[in-house]
Formats: C-alpha cells, structure tokens, sequence
C-alpha cells in the first residue's frame, strides 16, 4: 500500500511536470508567433533566460487557473449561464496578464488582444494533454473526468467493488425508431449499431395522442400525464395558459402528478435528473426546467453550469464550439436556400443560437453532470440530449443536418460508455426517446394561411392580409432564457382575446381551439349556434384529418370530411383512423376523458404514402398529435434486464414506459422510496428483488471515445 501510494504521488507529480513543460513551450511558440507577446528584455535575452520566463509565466498560470477560475465562475453563477463561457475567454486573459506581470523582472507583457488567444490556446493544450496522459492510468482518468464534470460529491449508497450495477437513462429527445434503425444502417451511430442486437435490444413504443416531451416525460418520471392535452393548453377553470417547457407550468405539472400518484417519481432513491423538463423526484439536479425559479443554490437548475465551467479548458472548449456551431447553422441555411430544398422554414434571427446552445453548451453540461453522476456512483441517472430535437424541427428529421448531430449525439453515448468502465459501480445503460418527428411543410406554406386564421375565417372574424407566424414549442428555447435569466414571456398568439373570440393554439400537428368567454367545455351544438360554419370549414379543409368535439347527443364525436362523424365510444382503429395505425382510437379517447380537453381538438391531415403532416408552427419535423413517425419512440435495452414488453405484445404510453424502467430498477436492487404521506394518497413500497449484475466493460466501443473537440 505505501508503495502503491509512492507510484501514485509520482505519477501524479509526472504528469504535472510534462503539462507545465508543455505549456511552456506553447507560450514559447505562441511568442515567436504574435508580435505583441513578449518574453524577453528590451535588449534581448539568452534562449535560457527566455525559457525560464516563459516556465515562470506557464507555471503562474496554471496555479492561477487551478485557484482562482473555479471562484470566479461561482461569482458568475449571477451571470447568465450562456455568457460564462464567453466571459471565461477574457478572465483568461486577465490571468495570463497577471502571471507575464509577475515573471521576474517584468520581462514578458502581452497587449489584451492576444493575451485572450494565448491563454485560450494554452488552457486547451493543457487540458489535451492532461487528459491524454491521464487516460493510461485508470485512477487518474477517473479523477480527470471527475473534475471535468465538477464532481467532488461524496459517493451514491453501496457504491463499490462489488456493488449492484446502477441504471443509466439517457434520452435521445426526438429521436424517432425509424430514424434509429436507419441511423444504425447507414453506420451513423457505430456505437449504438455494436450494441444493437448484442448487449442490447430494440424495441419500440406508441406515445399517447400527445406525442411530445411535456406529456411523455411527464408520465415517464412521475408515472401519470394524466390531463396534459398537448404542448400548450389553455385551462378555462383558472384562466392559465399552460406551456409544457415554461418553468412555472412545468412545476405545476409535477406537482399534479406527484398528488396524483403519491410518489415523488422514478429517480427518488439516489437519483439525478440531468436537462430534463421534470424531476423525478431526484436530490441531485443540473438543468431541469421544472424547479428553475427555485431559490436556493442546490435546488437552482442553473448550478449545474457551474460544475462544468468551472475548468477554464471546459469554458474555452465550449465557447468555441458554440461559435463553430452558430456557423455551421448559418451555412447549412444559406445552402439549403441555394439548393432550394423544399419543405423549408425560416432560420434567421435567434434560431443559429437557440441551436448551438441545445447541440452544444446543453449537450456539454448534461453529458459532463452524467459521468460526475456516474463517477459518484449514483443509483439512478435520467438525462435528456435535445441536440437532435431542435434541429430536425427545422431541417428535418431525416436531413443531412440532423443526420450530423446524430453522429456527434454517438460520440457522447461513447464517451459515456467509455467512462462506465471506470465507475466504482457496474452500469446498465439504456437509451430511450419520448417521440419522434413526423416530415412535412407546415400547414401555412401548404395553405397559405394559418390554423388561426381559418378559425377566424369559420367564425366569420376579419382574417389579417399578413399571416402571424406562429412560435415554434422547441424545448431548446425555454432552456436557454432560462440560461439567459429571462423571464418566460408569453406570445401575443398565447393571451386569451378579449370578447367571444376564438384561442388557437398549436402543438406541432395539433391544434386546439377554445373559447375563454365560456366556463365549460362548449358541445358541438353550441359551437354551431355561435358560428354555423366553424365546425365544417374546419372538417372539410384538405390539410385537416379530423376534430374531436363534445356532443350533447352523442358524447363526445370526431368530425371528418364529407359529412363524417363518428361517436367517440364506436371509434376503432379501423375506418377513417386507419390511416393512423393501431391505438388511435384509444389515444383519442383518453385524451377526450381529460378535464381541460380544448372546445376542439384538431388533428392535422397524414398522408400515410409519404409520412407527411402539416404542423400549425414553424417547423418541417414536428411533433405533437397523430400520424406517421412521431408517435413512434425507441426504447434500447440491455439483455441483461428483463424484455419490457413479452413476445408480440406491445408497449403503449409513457405510464407504460414507467413502469418498465421501475421493474428495471428493482432489478438492479434500485428500489424507489416514496415521497412522505401526501393528503388523498395512498402509498405504497417497493419490495427489492434479486439483482442480475452484469460485467463491467460490457459496452463495446467501437474504436475507443475521446471528447468531441468537434462541437
């Protein structure tokens, strides 16, 4: 032990020497480069006397770095997080000034322009080189990847040698189960394409009517999403417009389903929850939209920032990723205008930001949170990448663009695999999406007009000459004002109207349409007393597939083209839903039990030929309501864990996929321990059961995994 403790501090006192060494002489070269950095007297100095300045300089550095870098990115914490990054380009500037100050003898100075690139460049050499040589001793890499994700927690309960494995969620939002399979195919995701049909196994899912993230994940964390009709829903009864990625709905949202179930969700022994929308009842969180108006430091979504900038290589790195990114956007776009690709949306403005912040700050800071929680030994970690969502929404989902982001989103699943092997605990690693994404130009360049503006014209309302575009529900944007410490606004289309007027609101291919000015649930009859011709333009419009309405006659019914109406309790799947596959019928009804159920629910048209919708937003990938791709999200398993659905059965609804991934646990000797006695609940214990452990090492890695310096 004592020797083994000597080769350890020898080890550890190399590799600072060889990255002290070579810092320097990257300020050396760094020097003969740029004109402004000098490391030498007026007169001129002697090679040696030159190389010692600049050892002094690369040495006061480091220890500057090492010291002050990590305070001052706490301090910034009142910053927004999105400009920590940036900021960390000029702070290293600063203390790369400092340190030339203090050489001996005032010998080395550099002008405030290139002392921002010198230390940038030697805070990601020291950093590569860190890493690299780390990577041949195990303990040091652990360590080195621990600091990286700012990990210095004390470890998850029965994290150790021989410890029951924990379980790794890592969802893919977006990622549908068709575009899986063929990104396996076509060799874009080696890593998943070694694991597929060896250590792990592919199965598919159905979403319920609402086939986006709010709902999905909701049911998934907390095991109810129960009453969330779609993205964005106006309830009449407290006059509040609910918006799934708007942190206060969100906390409303949870809240429900916790006094709805009794149990605080999927993650509450020891669990994480990274970039998600929903807790899950997890101590540790970085990133989750449902608890960032919290005060408090440990409850801030915001903190988990802090943990990965706090390394000034990870503030450079990432900052200029997202730099690179916010150019590769802008090129993709002004190609794609010159190829004149069709469907095409517009993706001016803030989009080329909305999308370097979810591909790359959101994707560094979650994937860097998972190998900390990893590192820790944390029981149960659920996170959620939402690179791949945010760009299919606006190149498409089976573009080139998103067929990129695809790649880069396997060198983090690699990575990931790569660190399992170095975790005090064995990993079971499942991959997961909460929908996927269904092609199609939107309904308003089909049409020329908006969902909104064919209700008004129904109604017999002035429709404007210039259409309103409807905002995009993209989960990337909320993420990032609340990153920018922005309140969430609320668009003019999201405010009640004043009058009887009719409130449209879009939820990628599902529309829904209320009237505030009436208490309840307005029938069929009522509507069509008010405004004759709403119901049937509505029906009869070719880039509409059906409505669903109360009756007073029939219950609740869908209306279709031509005269079709169909009472909801004879819907099957069969007919004119057979477009949609099986489950629609019982989806559509599900979602007619639910109290704040708009006056009309409106599902766009589906062309089963193409697997195209029309979305009521600006989106040419969406997701949101029935038909095709969307409402089909994967579910990637190892074999080690018991098949979640049996042979030919079929798994439908997120409530489902909770409880597969709670038997799973469960296996893994990960029982949930239930929130305390809620009023109006009853509540029950998990019971444990034997666990199957499985061999670290198990994830084959094709080629190895090393940081993506890509972006």
């Amino acid at each position: 032990m004592f020797h083994g403790r000597w080769r350890t501090a020898g080890g550890a006192l190399l590799r600072v020497v060889v990255v002290w060494a070579v810092s320097t002489l990257t300020l050396l070269a760094l020097a003969g480069l740029l004109p402004d950095v000098q490391l030498q007297s007026d007169d001129g100095d002697s090679v040696t006397r030159t190389a010692v300045t600049a050892a002094w300089g690369a040495g006061v550095f480091g220890l500057l770095s090492a010291l002050v870098w990590p305070l001052a990115v706490r301090a910034l914490l009142l910053v927004p997080a999105l400009v920590v990054g940036l900021l960390g380009f000029f702070l290293n500037g600063t203390l790369l000034l400092v340190a030339l100050r203090l050489t001996p003898d005032g010998r080395g100075e550099a002008d405030p322009q290139n002392a921002v690139v010198v230390a940038a460049v030697m805070s990601a050499v020291a950093s590569a080189t860190s890493t690299a040589l780390a990577v041949r001793d195990d303990n040091a890499y652990r360590r080195r990847l621990s600091r990286l994700a700012g990990r210095g927690r004390r470890r998850g309960p029965g994290a150790g040698p021989g410890s029951p494995p924990g379980t790794l969620f890592l969802q893919l939002d977006g990622v549908g189960h068709r575009v899986l399979r063929d990104a396996v195919a076509d060799g874009l995701m080696p890593t998943l394409a070694a694991w597929t049909g060896t250590t792990h196994r592919l199965t598919p899912w159905r979403t319920d009517w609402s086939s986006q993230t709010g709902a999905s994940q909701l049911g998934i964390l907390h095991g109810t999403n129960h009453d969330v009709p779609a993205f964005r829903w106006y309830e009449k009864d407290t006059g509040r417009l609910m918006v799934s990625n708007r942190p206060a709905s969100a906390a409303e949202l949870q809240r429900r389903a916790i006094r709805r179930t009794g149990d605080a969700g999927l993650l509450t022994l020891d669990g994480a929850s990274r970039g998600n929308l929903f807790s899950g009842g997890a101590d540790q969180l970085a990133l989750v939209l449902s608890v960032a108006a919290r005060r408090g430091r440990r409850n801030r979504s915001r903190a988990g920032y802090f943990a990965y900038f706090r390394d000034p290589a990870n503030a450079v790195r990432t900052a200029i990723s997202f730099v690179a990114e916010v150019c590769r956007e802008i090129g993709q776009a002004t190609r794609a205008r010159i190829r004149g690709d069709a469907p095409r949306v517009g993706r001016g403005g803030l989009y080329p930001f909305i999308r370097a912040f979810a591909t790359v700050v959101e994707r560094d800071v979650v994937v860097a949170a998972v190998i900390g929680d990893m590192l820790a030994g944390r029981t149960a970690v659920y996170a959620d990448l939402v690179a791949y969502d945010e760009v299919a929404h606006h190149s498409g989902p089976h573009s080139r663009d998103a067929a990129k982001v695809l790649e880069r989103l396997d060198r983090s699943v690699a990575l990931i695999a790569k660190v399992a092997e170095h975790t005090p605990r064995p990993y079971r690693i499942v991959l997961l999406s909460d929908h996927g994404q269904s092609p199609g130009q939107t309904f308003e360049s089909a049409y020329g007009l908006t969902l909104r503006d064919l209700v008004r014209a129904g109604c017999g309302l002035p429709v404007p000459r210039r259409a309103q575009r409807t905002r995009s529900g993209a989960e990337a944007r909320d993420a990032l004002r609340d990153a920018l410490h922005r309140p969430a606004g609320q668009g003019r289309e999201e405010r009640p109207p004043r009058g009887s007027g009719p409130m449209v609101l879009a939820s990628g291919n599902l529309g829904l349409v209320s009237f505030p000015d009436v208490p309840y649930r307005m029938s069929r009859e009522e509507i069509d007393r008010r405004h004759p011709a709403l119901l049937r333009t509505l029906a009869d419009h070719p880039g509409i597939g059906f409505l669903l309405v109360r009756s007073e006659e029939h219950g609740s019914v869908v209306l279709g083209p031509a005269g079709l109406e169909v009472p909801v309790d004879e819907l099957t799947d069969t007919g004119p839903l057979a477009v949609l596959g099986r489950g629609a019928a019982d989806a559509i009804r599900r979602t007619d039990s639910f109290p704040h159920v708009a006056d009309i629910m409106v599902n766009s048209m589906y062309d089963p030929a193409t697997g195209e919708v029309h979305a009521f937003e600006e989106q040419i990938g969406s997701h949101g309501g029935l038909g095709g791709e969307q409402s089909e999200p994967f579910l990637l398993s190892p074999v080690a864990l018991s098949a979640p659905v049996d042979d030919g059965g079929e798994l439908v609804g997120a409530e489902e996929v909770h409880q597969v991934l709670r038997r799973w646990l469960r296996e893994c000797q990960g029982p949930q321990v239930p929130l305390g006695p809620i009023a109006g609940a009853v509540i029950t214990t998990t019971e444990e059961s034997p666990s199957k452990t499985r061999a670290e090492g198990a994830f084959p890695v094709p080629g190895g995994a090393v940081q993506d310096k890509q972006g």
